[in-house]
């Protein structure tokens, strides 16, 4: 009872919001154009979000604390030369891998080459407050204020001093090398695609290398420095092309800290042409959509008016970010694609509804009833949209492109639910006088009486064509039921639209014969395998340059990371940053196990090396140890460099100082899957340190985006999709059926689990773009779904098949036409050379492809044989004896059009 008295209620509510904007089109239709181009015109507050590590790192990780006490220890811009990482190093740098397409790079004229190329680089300068900037002036000093660069280079340079004197050159090993200065350096990031003369694990000589990489770190502590370390990078990335169009020998792969940056904002640049083409197809197919045969009923403008909805709302919501400051990244594409497929299932819902109603009644009794019809569904799944975006575009998100994502795709659900009801409900009014007045649906031009029609050619009679003169004369119909009386009376409307023609006389009856449903029923076991076996190969996408503009800079040299570079990891801080007892011999057999299996730069393992040379025990007492360390180690030459990595701190006047924190560079052998290892070593040296009674931690930049990633991109979707169902729940205890809010929840759990396995067997990982769709797929499939089950479990007295048919034609047909658009804004997308889009494209797909065929296959299927059953109403249910009840309708007409009906039983 509380559950009619809702609908009931709201129902009126709708009815009378529909007589409101029926009575007063001209305001709904201009107030919404207006408001749109004022707010567009906050375009000039434009602004794009340029750290791409805010948007795609996890916002709140022990990565980013730990990152916090590194820097506080040991500043990054002194040790970023040694804290190597692949693409997320701190501050501005140049960075170039260069191969040999045939020999080695450690051949004399490929060597003779790179050093040239190296040289060019220090000599290019950079104008900028009339004064010209060199590398040499930009780059980061170190403690002799000589500018810090690779190691590789003194080798190489080394080796050509060797040749050029008719010497043996320096051996050189791998992936630990020793330098002139007698100090250990590791290559192993700097020399790719290495072959020695003996297996490398034991640091034999190299015998040739494919690769090479070379790394040049900028100063950046002032805006002024910022600004010209950026034109420095610019002009790095130009020198290269040239130098590389005149040495096709080599190939070079230029990356700069802007470069993730930039690769990554291209994709919204290569995306504007398709993004116009897709609006283009869109209207085309809309147009047709909305056309049928009879030309006063057809409504070919109310499909571009559909899209001018959604445009402007879409401008509303972007202007309203404007005003509030919000900033823009390429995620956003995927916005317009979620306010298009809600917009247009609720426009074609309206305009189905429509046809439904009775043409002898007055416009805004029909606005009012096209409300009444289908605004509560609608209402309904805007409220799904937005509780699915609200939950994930809440402060609980820890991803922050996805937060951002849904908080701007909620405001433009939103605003586009009021644009449908103001600016696509007063289009309605107007095109139904339109209707009334018998003009003709695309010219607006009255269409001739049959006496006149016939006199014209048969193009003209064709185009002209309407139910015009079959209103011109009264007839009474037979007695029939009320129900059939008002199919017969919308037949020929029905006809005449293609679509609601072939769903009435061919679909429906074919998708529910009994020999159809077992190959359905048999076609969604096949659906739920697939998508079990992709569902159990779903992998984490954590590499931001998977996230960037195909054939970029970026990309490349990813490609070339992956290809020379993969034998080893990423550089390892491994930081002690509390006192130890250094001097303790368990103490060293700890940390000598923990680095163990690691290649290692250690001052420790240097250390107690250099005291066994000297033939003095490692295990002394604190003051003999620290004295050693600071007066002697650390003052040999070969060891001075390890001066950075300890702390020490006073104790008190003549005491010695003792060791507060210390650091050792680790690097570990990885395969191809280099992330996915990291990401394992990562958690198993946490796990390790939680019982350690040395007190450690381990850092490397880039485990920034891989610290509780998994978490980051499941928890807004396990989220979204729990409160949806919650909200199903709940709506089925006061507003709607339990077994609709069952069935609905079903199927956005199989949609969602289709998506999933799909997605994974089309070669898409699991990251936040695909969350962000995978999210939006939970209001799509409410969309396409809702109004099939509601329409079906409203009917009374008929069979299930009967009323699956009806419900096919009155709502199946609505969502085929907006799929059929949406698919067609869609394709487009495809042709980007983007990674991003490709994700977006073919997650979105695969929604629409799954929510249809729940939709015109599935649920037609299920339904004529599972819950809820049909029950006959009582007033139909009569004995042999009682008395028949007929239904006879007389039609009244004037010269033009009906002008009442009288009906009596």
């Amino acid at each position: 009872m509380l559950r009619q008295v809702l609908q009931a209620g709201l129902g009126s509510s709708f009815h009378a919001l529909g007589r409101f904007v029926a009575s007063h089109p001209v305001f709904f239709a201009s107030a919404p154009m207006l408001l749109s181009i004022l707010l567009g015109a906050s375009f000039s507050r434009y602004r794009v979000e340029e750290n791409v590590e805010y948007l795609l790192a996890p916002k709140h990780s022990l990565a980013k604390i730990e990152g916090n006490l590194v820097e506080s220890l040991f500043p990054m811009n002194r040790s970023k030369h040694a804290l190597y990482s692949d693409l997320q190093t701190p501050g501005r740098y140049g960075r170039v891998i260069i191969t040999a397409r045939k020999g080695s790079v450690l051949d004399p004229v490929h060597l003779d080459t790179i050093l040239t190329l190296h040289r060019r680089v220090y000599q290019m300068q950079v104008p900028a407050s009339s004064f010209n900037y060199s590398f040499s002036s930009l780059c980061l000093p170190d403690d002799s204020n000589a500018c810090i660069i690779d190691d590789i280079i003194r080798s190489m340079q080394g080796i050509q001093s060797a040749r050029a004197a008719n010497h043996t050159p320096p051996p050189l090993k791998y992936p630990i090398t020793r330098l002139a200065d007698g100090r250990q350096a590791y290559i192993g990031h700097q020399l790719g695609g290495v072959q020695g003369w003996g297996p490398m694990a034991k640091g034999d000589g190299v015998r040739s290398a494919r690769a090479l990489q070379l790394t040049y770190y900028l100063q950046a502590h002032t805006s002024l420095m910022d600004k010209v370390a950026g034109q420095w990078e610019m002009a790095f990335c130009a020198e290269l092309r040239q130098f590389g169009a005149g040495h096709p020998k080599l190939g070079l792969y230029p990356s700069t800290s802007s470069s993730l940056r930039t690769d990554f904002q291209h994709s919204s640049v290569l995306a504007r042409r398709p993004l116009l083409i897709s609006l283009g197809l869109c209207s085309v197919l809309a147009v047709l959509c909305c056309s049928m045969r009879d030309c006063v009923r057809a409504k070919p403008w109310l499909g571009l008016l559909a899209l001018l909805s959604i445009t402007l709302s879409g401008l509303t919501a972007a202007g309203i970010l404007n005003l509030t400051g919000a900033t823009y990244n390429s995620t956003y594409l995927g916005i317009p694609f979620v306010m298009l497929g809600h917009g247009l299932f609720g426009s074609f819902e309206m305009l189905s509804s429509w046809r439904r109603t009775r043409e002898d009644q007055h416009v805004k009794e029909r606005v009012a009833a096209v409300f009444e019809d289908v605004m509560l569904r609608f209402s309904g799944s805007t409220l799904l949209h937005l509780t699915a975006l609200g939950l994930a575009a809440s402060p609980l998100t820890n991803m922050e492109a996805v937060r951002l994502f849904c908080r701007t795709a909620s405001l433009g659900v939103a605003v586009g639910y009021v644009y449908t009801l103001s600016l696509y409900g007063s289009c309605l009014v107007f095109t139904g006088y339109l209707e009334t007045g018998y003009r003709h649906g695309c010219c607006c031009r009255r269409v001739p009486k049959p006496e006149r029609l016939d006199a014209k050619p048969a193009w003209y009679r064709c185009l002209m064509y309407t139910r015009y003169e079959q209103e011109t004369a009264a007839h009474v119909s037979p007695p029939r039921s009320y129900d059939n009386a008002h199919e017969n009376a919308h037949g020929n409307v029905n006809d005449s639209h293609l679509l609601l023609g072939c769903m009435r006389r061919c679909y429906g009856d074919w998708i529910t014969n009994t020999y159809v449903k077992p190959f359905v029923v048999l076609l969604y076991l096949v659906y739920i395998s697939f998508g079990l076996m992709g569902f159990m190969q779903v992998t984490q996408g954590s590499d931001p340059s998977a996230l960037v503009a195909m054939d970029t800079a970026t990309v490349l040299y990813a490609r070339a990371q992956q290809r020379y570079f993969s034998s080893y990891s990423p550089v390892i801080g491994f930081y002690i940053y509390e006192s130890a007892p250094y001097w303790n011999a368990s103490a060293q057999r700890d940390l000598l196990e923990y680095t163990k299996g690691f290649q290692r730069i250690s001052w420790l393992e240097s250390y107690l090396g250099y005291l066994s040379e000297l033939n003095q025990s490692t295990s002394q007492p604190r003051r003999n140890f620290t004295r050693t360390l600071r007066l002697h180690f650390l003052r040999q030459p070969r060891y001075a460099h390890f001066a950075d990595d300890i702390i020490f701190a006073e104790r008190g006047a003549g005491e010695e100082p003792e060791v507060a924190a210390s650091r050792v560079f680790l690097v570990a052998k990885t395969t191809e899957n280099k992330r996915e290892e990291m990401s394992v070593l990562l958690d198993t040296l946490r796990r390790l340190s939680l019982t350690s009674r040395v007190r450690f931690l381990i850092f490397n930049p880039s485990f920034v985006y891989l610290d509780r990633y998994a978490a980051a991109v499941g928890w807004p979707l396990r989220h979204s999709l729990l409160a949806v169902l919650f909200l199903l729940g709940l709506a089925s205890l006061a507003l709607v059926e339990p077994l609709v809010a069952a069935w609905l929840g079903l199927t956005l759990l199989s949609v969602q689990f289709g998506v999933v396995g799909f997605m994974t067997l089309w070669g898409v990982e699991l990251d936040c773009v695909s969350v962000l769709c995978l999210i939006a797929t939970l209001g799509h499939a409410a969309d396409c779904s809702a109004p099939l089950l509601c329409g079906f479990a409203g009917g009374r007295g008929e069979s299930r098949t009967r009323w699956v048919r009806v419900a096919l034609e009155r709502h199946g047909v609505a969502s085929l036409q907006a799929l059929l658009c949406y698919a067609a804004a869609l394709a487009p997308v495809a042709c980007v050379r983007s990674n991003l889009t490709r994700t977006i494209f073919r997650c979105l797909a695969l929604a629409a492809g799954c929510s249809a065929l729940h939709t015109l296959a599935f649920l037609p299927t299920l339904l004529t044989f599972l819950p809820p059953a049909k029950t006959r109403d009582p007033q139909n249910q009569r004995g042999p004896g009682s008395p028949r009840q007929e239904v006879e309708c007389v039609e009244m007409n004037d010269s033009t059009r009906v002008v009442d009906q009288i009906t009596t039983v």
